[in-house]
Formats: structure tokens, sequence, C-alpha cells
């Protein structure tokens, strides 16, 4: 079946699904195959629930015409988006980098809302199979749209600009993230710089952060154009506990978001409302409004604790920035609880050995780390205590309950440290 015969079919349907979980009345269901599942044995069962259609790539399961067979699902799947994606005639702003996606998204997505139809990522729908399934979530009625792209390797970012292409575009910043797949530093800027090599072949408007030397000297590299932000007049008053910024005719806003690495994505969003005509009050009034969720900078009144979550992610950038926050924090009582940073690979350890030196200079009161590569952190920390799995962290909470403390959490996804919370 070509595209613009199943592009009609997706038009009659509700909604796209490839879960059987999640089926509603009239949805289109793709069976995607995994590691360990073949998408195309539960297609009937998404038909008996309500589904309207089964893509399917295997000729066994298609018994009747609800039954859709192609050559492959996945590439189905990405090609409709694609299609999709040019029959929309608004502003497409795509996304990547190492640290602060889903914060910036967050706000860009608020900010532009107080002036359009906006629709952005939802959760973590970023990857190869989310970032389709987020553009067929776009109906004619929206007027801008915000795109989440994540990365571990090479090619991905290339690849998910090839099916949303973008009309604008951003880099937060350039980190330590996913080693082990990138093989290194260098390998992440160029992982995270396809997104520049998009607009350098196809054109449109990228915005960058002035402060950060590598993302411009990306830039110049590619003799690829920017508008920079901070916006003018836009500038840092303080950081901790949360950011304040004064803003355009000095207006100050007061933010829930803590941390001077969380300015850059005040600013960012501050700079694309301002470049698509949203006033300065609504986009302030926006940043200020904004309360950080899932697990992300999330500061939790727990009792007697004040409690800084962030475990949704973790690498060594992401963690230097926490910790460098939390160190600067004025509390009498401070204790880090601190989990693996995943995707490392061989780096894994030299890395965690510079991050124990990160929390020995903080001089923190209690510090407690937890998993298989931060033992590597514990030298630097002689009077931490060390836990080989949560399991056994969770032990030491509960015989050991903290009170009257500032307590910062932060570890991989993997980790899962979120949920310490009910301990504390």
């Amino acid at each position: 079946m070509n595209t613009e015969t199943l592009y009609q079919i997706y038009l009659s349907c509700a909604v796209v699904s490839t879960d059987t979980r999640n089926i509603t009345p009239g949805s289109l269901f793709f069976a995607l195959k995994g590691a360990n599942f073949n998408g195309n044995a539960f297609a009937a069962q998404a038909l008996a629930k309500g589904a309207s259609h089964a893509v399917v790539d295997n000729a066994a399961f298609a018994t009747d015409e609800r039954f859709v067979l192609v050559d492959d699902v996945l590439k189905t799947l990405q090609n409709l988006a694609r299609h999709h994606r040019r029959q929309l005639s608004v502003p497409v702003i795509a996304m990547t980098g190492s640290n602060g996606k889903t914060t910036t998204k967050e706000l860009m997505h608020r900010v532009l809302s107080a002036r359009y139809r906006t629709y952005a990522t939802r959760g973590n729908l970023n990857n190869h199979i989310g970032l389709p399934l987020t553009l067929l979530s776009v109906g004619r009625e929206i007027e801008m749209v915000v795109l989440e792209m994540g990365s571990n390797r090479p090619g991905d970012i290339a690849e998910l600009a090839s099916i949303c292409e973008p009309t604008h575009g951003l880099i937060t910043n350039i980190g330590k993230a996913h080693l082990e797949g990138f093989g290194g530093f260098e390998g992440v800027k160029k992982g995270e710089g396809e997104l520049y090599d998009y607009f350098v072949r196809h054109g449109g408007t990228v915005f960058a952060n002035a402060q950060n030397p590598v993302l411009q000297q990306m830039l110049a590299e590619r003799q690829l154009p920017a508008i920079n932000y901070p916006p003018a007049g836009c500038e840092l008053v303080a950081s901790a506990p949360n950011v304040v910024y004064r803003h355009a005719a000095g207006h100050v806003t007061e933010t829930n978001l803590p941390g001077r690495h969380n300015f850059e994505n005040i600013a960012a969003a501050l700079c694309i409302g301002g470049h698509f005509g949203v006033s300065a009050v609504d986009a302030n009034a926006a940043v200020g409004g904004y309360v950080s969720e899932n697990n992300r900078s999330q500061t939790i009144a727990k009792g007697t604790n004040t409690i800084l979550l962030d475990a949704y992610n973790a690498n060594p950038t992401s963690m230097l920035a926490s910790l460098e926050y939390f160190a600067a924090l004025e509390a009498d009582r401070k204790v880090v609880i601190l989990g693996d940073m995943a995707e490392l690979g061989e780096y894994g350890a030299e890395e965690h050995a510079l991050m124990g030196k990160m929390v020995a200079r903080g001089k923190f009161g209690t510090v407690l780390l937890c998993g298989p590569l931060m033992q590597n952190a514990v030298a630097a920390n002689p009077e931490a205590y060390y836990f080989i799995d949560k399991f056994s962290l969770n032990n030491w909470l509960t015989d050991n309950k903290l009170e009257n403390a500032h307590i910062l959490i932060k570890g991989s996804r993997r980790m899962a440290l979120e949920t310490l919370v009910e301990l504390l």
C-alpha cells in the first residue's frame, strides 16, 4: 500500500497506537517489532479491542481487509509521519542536546501557548518511534509544533530531522552524555551537530546560546548563522534557591526552577517566544508559573526535609551542574544521594571517579552513593556511605531517618531513585 492511500486511512482514524493496552475505538494500530516481541502477533487483539485497521508486515497475520500489509511497519510509520508533516504549514521547532531538552521544551510550550495553539512532545516520545507518533498526533488546528529529539548514537538526529523536517532548531548544549554510544565527547558533538548539518543543507532558523563556546564553534565551522540568546536585556539575578532573572524594561521574574543551568533553558524559551511575537509580559508569566515535574528539577517539601529531585537522568555534565548548585545553596544540613550514571561504557569508572572529586569539593554533610559504578567515587569520599544497590540504600534510609535537611537526589533513569522520596 502506498503512503497516500495509508494516509487517507490515517485521516479516518481517531488516533495512532502501537500498544494494545492503550487501544481506543477507531484507532490505527502499528504492529511494531522489538527484541523480545512481535507486534504482528497482537494485531488481531488490537482489532478486537476496537482498532479500525492494523498495519502489519507479516502476510500470515493479514487475514482480512482491516489488516494493512506493508514491507516494514517501522519504516511505514516514519514515512507516514513525514507525509503528515508535509501537510502542515506551521513552524516546526526541533531541539536536541545533552541536557535540558525536556525542561526547555516544556518552557517553550508554555511561552508559545500564550499566543498560539501549540503542540509539544509528550513525555519521552523523542526517538525513532516516539517522534513519528508525536507528529501523527498534531491536528490541523495546531499553529506551532515543538519537538524534542533524543539520541544515543551517531545518525539518530539526522534520521529524526529527516522525518520532522524542522523549520527552526536548537541544541541546548553539548556534554558528556551517552559516551558509550557516541564513543566520546567528540562523537557527542558530531552526533548532536547533525541538527546543524540539516539546516546547512535545507535552510531554516537556528537559535543558539551565545555564552556556550562549543556551540558557537560548531556554528562557525559550518558558517551557519544563528539567533543568539539570552535576549537583549535578559540577565540572571539569582540562581538559588530558584532562578530569578531580569528581562526587558527591568521586569524581574521569580521562577520555580533551581540553578544557573536552568537560566539557559529559560533564556532559550524567552528568545524563541520573542522571535514569534509573544509579548514579554506573557512570556514572563508563563516562565514564572512553570513548575517542573516528572522527576526533573523538582523541589519537594516532605516533613522537615526539602528535596531536590532530579532523578530522571544523569550524566557527568548534568551531575556537575546539580552538585555546583547544591554546594552554593544556603542550608544548615545538606545530604546528597547519588546513583550511577548510565551509558558511559569504557568511560564509566573514570567519570565516576571524577564525579567523586566534585562531591568531595562540595563538603556536604552526608553523602550516600548507590550503584556498582559509584564505588569509583568512594576513594575521594572516605566518609561517604556506599550501597551496591538501591535495596541496601532503602534499608539504610529506613533505619536512619533524615530530618531538617536539604536533600539532593540524582541518578540515571535505570536507578529509579524517585522511589526514595517516600522514605524521606
